[in-house]
């Protein structure tokens, strides 16, 4: 049985910093010996399957990068990144096996379409974690964010902005994508707890800003009336959007992305909340890799705890002063490090070097 572990955001230094807590469970088998090379010889892949011009998969990118240059351990990092589905990811997990890699680490399309290479990774003496989303095979690990909640939280607050009442756009990632079901899981929930909510569109993003810009432009000039926006992470550019279409600013929820959190604080009529969501994650993703290559079993899944950042509390808009970073690239999420899991700098990860480069 799979027991879930924990990851408290804190504040520290005006930049989101999460600190994470295992809880053992009873899923993996396979090998518990190193699966190759000596310090500084690993190679590791990163299987990214979607979101291609999305700031946190970008971010995530970078973040196995650095963390992969600052362990010291890793001598290469291949990441294969494009818009994909889980026939792709497939393909994709496969081509890391045939580099010969020591350790996969996968932003996961589907929780089980995924396992016949996974399975094939995990016989070739390969460690594979997923992160952001979960997977169901046998000797795979998973860390990743709580989505469910993240999206609960989210929805909740929204529909409280929102007077209980009226219509909300609601704006989906990938479809399929584990983490979007886990989202879909948490809206529903809270819309569930407030009977006189409607949706009054449904769309799926990808998780890109262009898509989701071109869905609200399309539902605003065909005169659907809505109350409120649930962005699922292209919450800036939702904004954005109304701005340019001098439509009036309605409540809107998003992740902590540092332009949406700038917005938050700045946007005259803008009443919304950012819900946390770390892209760094992914670098720790490869710390733990390194634990399972140098002959550790910590048998975990492990899941972030998401915070709420609303501006219309003393309490929100001080949590989101002290997170914003007005330097850093406005799709990108403020949880850019994990204490005692990742060991790059903010500098280290917005240059995006990995070993070798």
């Amino acid at each position: 049985m799979i027991q879930k572990g924990s990851i408290r955001a804190r504040m520290l230094g005006g930049l989101a910093v999460v600190a994470l807590v295992a809880v053992a469970c009873s899923s993996s088998g396979g090998s518990t010996a190193p699966s190759g090379g000596a310090t500084g010889s690993y190679k590791i892949g990163f299987a990214n399957g979607g979101g291609v011009g999305n700031g946190w998969r970008e971010s995530s990118i970078c973040s196995v990068k650095a963390q992969a240059a600052a362990s010291g351990k890793v001598s290469a990092v291949t990441v294969i990144n494009h818009d994909t589905d889980a026939a792709g990811q497939l393909t994709d997990i496969r081509d890391l096996i045939a580099k010969d890699v020591d350790a996969i680490i996968i932003n996961p399309n589907d929780p089980d379409a995924l396992n016949p290479a996974i399975d094939e990774a995990i016989k070739a003496g390969i460690k594979v974690v997923a992160i952001d989303a979960f997977v169901t095979a046998k000797g795979a690990y998973n860390l990743s964010n709580d989505q469910v909640q993240y999206a609960y939280l989210g929805a909740k607050s929204l529909f409280e902005q929102m007077g209980k009442k009226g219509a909300v756009v609601y704006m989906r990632g990938i479809a399929g994508h584990p983490a979007d079901t886990d989202r879909d899981t948490g809206f529903k929930k809270a819309l569930a707890e407030y009977p006189d909510i409607t949706v009054a569109k449904e769309v799926v993003t990808k998780w890109d800003p262009a898509t989701a810009v071109s869905q609200i432009n399309d539902i605003m000039s065909s005169g659907v009336p809505f109350d409120g926006v649930w962005t699922s992470g292209v919450d800036s550019s939702i904004v954005d959007a109304m701005k340019t279409a001098n439509h009036p600013l309605v409540p809107i929820v998003g992740a902590d992305n540092a332009g949406f959190v700038t917005q938050l604080l700045n946007e005259p009529g803008l009443k919304g909340a950012a819900v946390t969501n770390p892209s760094a994650v992914a670098g720790s993703g490869v710390t733990l890799a390194l634990k399972l290559l140098a002959g550790e079993t910590p048998e975990t899944t492990t899941h972030v705890t998401p915070e709420l950042w609303d501006n219309t509390t003393d309490a929100g808009k001080a949590a989101l002063t002290k997170a914003q970073n007005p330097k850093l690239n406005k799709l990108w999420p403020l949880g850019l490090t994990v204490a005692d899991w990742t060991t790059y700098s903010v500098d280290d990860l917005i240059a995006c070097k990995g070993p070798g480069e």
